[in-house]
């Protein structure tokens, strides 16, 4: 069944909000703030301290996309969402960003220490991307491909 609403023309596209914000939780989210904006072009939307310093939530923006993020604690969401258990641990989902100038964006997110896992590499599909982990162990994936592209 397809939904219409998202069936829209490509001028609308470009303009329209993500509905698919991802979220995470981090042992060191003010760290992590600074490490995903320096490493990987994401800007600060939004940051909320608490009292103790703690990051209770924060938004991230990335052209028109989001994500949001807070410190890890032991509440009702800590229990089913936490940061990896290592820097090297299986995840089970991860983000890809589309990047057009995907080149730049890979030589800076290595000269700012990012830990690549899978080199920059041409697909055959069109595009190039590579995958980094952050500090925390979280993966990160960066292309050129365009899924909204017409074929």
């Amino acid at each position: 069944m397809t939904n219409a609403r998202f069936n829209l023309p490509d001028a609308e596209k470009k303009i329209m909000k993500p509905t698919i914000i991802p979220t995470l939780r981090y042992h060191d989210a003010r760290s992590a703030i600074k490490r995903l904006c320096d490493a990987f072009g994401f800007k600060e939307h939004l940051v909320v301290t608490g009292d103790d310093g703690r990051i209770e939530h924060a938004q991230l923006t990335f052209g028109n996309g989001m994500i949001m993020l807070g410190s890890a604690r032991d509440d009702d969401f800590g229990k089913l969402q936490a940061p990896p258990d290592s820097p090297d641990a299986v995840v089970c989902q991860s983000p890809y960003i589309f990047v057009p100038a995907i080149d730049g964006h890979y030589r800076d997110a290595v000269k700012a220490g990012a830990k690549i896992v899978m080199p920059l590499t041409a697909e055959d599909y069109g595009g190039k991307n590579y995958s980094c982990r952050d500090p925390e162990g979280y993966l990160w994936n960066f292309g050129s491909y365009d899924p909204w592209a017409d074929t």
